[in-house]
């Protein structure tokens, strides 16, 4: 069984902690750094700061970055989309849709479209949404289980959804426009909880399992292949980065930092900045 080892120290970030990305400089951000309402960077040796304030009232989630090098964030209070620009720093509403529960994880693909989970953990129902680059948005699916985990196979033919209370993943086949079929149950799990997951440039998923404190590693047709033992239990999300993009980056919150561990492949995030 692989093992993570602490990236930043213990208590910096709050219990929000949630959606490492890389940049192409390896920097790594994640939400609630020191407070909620922040986004963090960590340098690529572990030294961490604020790096921007959100509008009051805001709480991000997800982090994904375009191949152009710009932020998005899923404002869960908000239900907003950010936008921050590569150049200037400056965060702008990239989408806003008032029928969002509430936006929690984000995928995209190379041509910038994203996909967002909307969880409503009241009723333990969610929802899956398309943002297109011109930021529009499109209602995938409703009525669905507690949508959270998403993520986009490297071939882009895949997008993966997972529901948090139901502990199932759902993998549909996804068309060159953005369009989801032929949904199918991936994997079920009989204990604890899901929350982020990341393909590697094989296709492979690794899936935050909340409260067992594990990362799972499942190949494309959902076989377990190994568990990553973290520090601490509740793992909310990963993300891949690091010379060679196989430095497993996680957010846990009860021990408030980002962890890190050696992975056999490089991460499909880390991927998506190599050409």
């Amino acid at each position: 069984m692989l093992a993570s080892t602490a990236f930043t120290s213990p208590s910096g970030f709050t219990r929000g902690i949630e959606g490492p990305a890389c940049d192409r400089e390896g920097n790594v951000y994640a939400v609630n750094y020191a407070r909620a309402s922040t986004v963090g960077r960590a340098t690529p040796a572990g030294e961490v700061s604020v790096f921007l304030d959100l509008p009051e009232g805001s709480v991000a989630s997800g982090i994904r970055f375009n191949r152009q090098g710009d932020m998005f964030l899923a404002d869960y209070a908000k239900h907003n989309i950010f936008k921050v620009d590569k150049e200037t720093q400056e965060l702008s509403v990239f989408a806003h849709e008032p029928r969002m529960n509430q936006p929690n994880d984000l995928a995209i693909t190379r041509g910038g479209v994203l996909f967002a989970s909307d969880p409503n953990w009241k009723d333990s129902t969610g929802n899956l949404w398309r943002i297109d680059p011109d930021g529009s948005i499109t209602l995938l699916e409703a009525g669905m289980g507690t949508t959270n985990g998403i993520e986009v196979s490297p071939d882009e033919k895949t997008l993966y959804v997972n529901e948090t209370v139901q502990r199932k993943i759902w993998a549909y086949d996804l068309s060159a426009n953005g369009e989801i079929s032929n949904k199918r149950l991936l994997v079920e799990f009989d204990d604890h909880l899901l929350d982020g997951m990341r393909c590697d440039m094989a296709g492979n998923l690794y899936v935050t399992r909340y409260g067992k404190g594990v990362i799972a590693k499942l190949s494309p047709q959902g076989e377990l292949l190994l568990e990553v033992q973290l520090e601490g239990t509740d793992c909310t999300n990963l993300t891949f980065g690091g010379p060679e993009g196989r430095h497993g980056y996680v957010t846990v919150a009860d021990t408030g930092n980002l962890q890190v561990f050696l992975a056999d492949q490089p991460g499909r995030c880390w991927g998506m900045w190599q050409d």
